[in-house]
């Protein structure tokens, strides 16, 4: 699993903290890793927990479930949440979901969408972070691009600009 996490760094740190300091009482408890899922709710009620002075954070969690397909779950500030095909939070969100939409989703196209291999899927995703950091000064110098499989976890970090 992978939480991606924008907004506020000193209450992503802290929310990440607490988020792995929980995973890790699961584990011990349980004696078994967290699913996507349950780490997708685990997100949502400690969220929730703070919705009155709530953390400066929007978060996308991605894993696999229970059969080994891929999930993907986007949140806003107060913990609501849900389970989506693809997501972006943070700087250059705007910029990237139409993108997304057009690319992934066919959202409004009348063509068959493709099925996206692993490789394809960072490929639609480099283009994306390309395109955003040209128009968005604050989407950063670079992406970390974590892709997971049943196999395990594979990060890249794919440099946007060099000045």
């Amino acid at each position: 699993m992978a939480v991606a996490t924008g907004g506020c760094w000193s209450d992503v740190s802290t929310l990440h903290k607490t988020l792995l300091t929980r995973v890790d009482m699961y584990e011990h408890d349980h004696g078994d890793a967290m699913s996507a899922s349950a780490l997708a709710q685990l997100l949502s009620t400690t969220l929730y927990g703070r919705r009155f002075f709530p953390y400066y954070a929007f978060n996308v969690v991605a894993g696999l479930d229970a059969k080994g397909d891929g999930v993907v779950y986007t949140y806003d500030a107060v913990g609501s949440y849900e389970q989506v095909n693809y997501a972006a939070q943070g700087a250059g969100q705007k910029l990237i979901i139409p993108l997304l939409d057009n690319l992934v989703g066919h959202r409004t196209r009348l063509d068959t969408p493709p099925e996206l291999t692993a490789e394809e899927a960072v490929k639609v995703i480099k283009e994306a972070f390309i395109t955003a950091g040209e128009r968005d000064i604050y989407t950063g110098d670079s992406v970390e691009i974590i892709t997971i499989t049943a196999a395990g976890k594979q990060s890249e970090v794919f440099k946007l600009k060099e000045d």
